[in-house]
Formats: structure tokens, C-alpha cells, sequence
């Protein structure tokens, strides 16, 4: 149970999708205008990294490793399938972008107009990509540990978006010098959160 809260704690504060690897960069700086926004696609990305790490970590255990195919026929255990591990986690991430897409425009049309071209776009999020890599490149034994590393990194990254949001809301009052409105002073904040980030990585649980 403390192995997995660590990796829980770490993947929000200490592993933070975006302020420890800038992954998802895209879709955090276009879709963070409003917190409204945000705090539904943060949603949308949390639901994805729970279904689809699990899932390809199952995947990666049982059919990718060497040896995965053992159970089948003893003559397979010197296959290695892991140089499909790239294509086969897309398209089961793409499979659940589609669905994810599919119940928000079906039950909450606004959000759906609101986040526009960004919500397939999950599909090709480098955060959802690195987060079934992560799992892969680490070694996580178990579904608990996939499942803890999946929740604490879509938390991460969907608390990285609505602190932005957030903040950017109120920019709008501010008198910023025009070079840096918009994503200037985005990727400015950033970096400074980014920073603040890195006070947690003394946690030790």
C-alpha cells in the first residue's frame, strides 16, 4: 500500500507530466484560456490516462515482453513482440479517445464545442503516450501500480492546466507588455511553476 501512494504522490507533485517533462504542452497552453475549459479536459485526460495505461500495461505484460507468449506454447517464450509496443498502445489509446469523445458530445455538448479540435487530439497527447511509456520504461509489476501511476499522472497534469487557467484568467487585468500576452507570459509562468514544482521532489513517503 506505501509503494503505491509513493508512486500515486509522485507522478502529481514530483513526476508531473508538465512541470517535470513539459509533456501534453499543446493542448495545456491552447485549451488554458478558461478554467471552465480546462477543468473539462483535465477531466477528459484523467479518464483516458486510468483506462488506457491499465489496459496497456496488461497488453505489455501478457503479449509485448519477451517471453509474454510462454503461457500459450512453451515454444514461445523466445518471442519478443516489444518493437510493437509504439502502435499497439496508440491505437488502444485512440480507441478510447474516440469513445471519450463520442459520450462528451452525446451528454455535454458545450464542453465539446468548447474544447473544439483539442479533444481528439487527446489521442496524439504525448502525455497520454508517455505515461503507457513511462509504465513500460519503469518496470511497474503490478495493475495497482499501473493504476496509481495512471490516476496520479492525469491528476498532475489536469491540476498543472487549471492552475494555469486560473492564473491566466486573472492575467487579463494585468497590464503585460505586449511581446509577451498570450503564450509568452504563458510559457513564463511556466517555467516559475515548474520551479515550484521541483520544492516537492524532498518528499519521502
Amino acid at each position: 500500500m506505501k509503494e503505491l501512494i509513493n508512486i500515486f504522490v509522485r507522478s502529481i507533485f514530483i513526476d508531473n507530466m508538465i512541470f517535470a517533462y513539459f509533456l501534453g504542452m499543446c493542448s495545456y497552453l491552447a485549451v488554458s484560456k478558461t478554467v471552465k475549459t480546462s477543468n473539462g479536459l483535465g477531466i477528459a485526460v484523467v479518464f483516458v490516462l486510468v483506462v488506457t495505461v491499465p489496459i496497456n500495461f496488461f497488453i505489455n505484460k501478457y503479449l509485448l515482453s519477451p517471453g509474454a507468449l510462454s503461457f500459450i506454447n512453451p515454444s514461445l517464450a523466445d518471442v519478443d513482440l516489444s518493437f510493437l509496443s509504439f502502435i499497439v498502445f496508440i491505437a488502444v489509446i485512440a480507441a478510447i479517445v474516440q469513445l471519450v469523445e463520442m459520450v462528451i458530445e452525446k451528454f455535454l455538448p458545450t464542453l465539446y464545442i468548447s474544447l473544439g479540435i483539442f479533444l481528439p487530439l487527446i489521442a496524439v497527447n504525448c502525455a497520454i503516450m508517455g505515461a503507457s511509456l513511462f509504465m513500460q520504461e519503469r518496470g511497474l509489476q503490478t495493475f495497482n501500480e499501473s493504476l496509481s501511476f495512471a490516476l496520479g499522472s492525469g491528476i498532475g497534469w489536469w491540476l498543472a492546466i487549471v492552475s494555469i487557467a486560473a492564473i491566466r484568467e486573472k492575467l487579463t487585468y494585468s497590464n503585460i507588455p505586449a511581446p509577451l500576452r498570450g503564450n509568452g507570459i504563458a510559457f513564463i509562468i511556466t517555467g516559475l511553476m515548474a520551479i515550484a514544482f521541483m520544492s516537492f521532489m524532498g518528499i519521502t513517503i
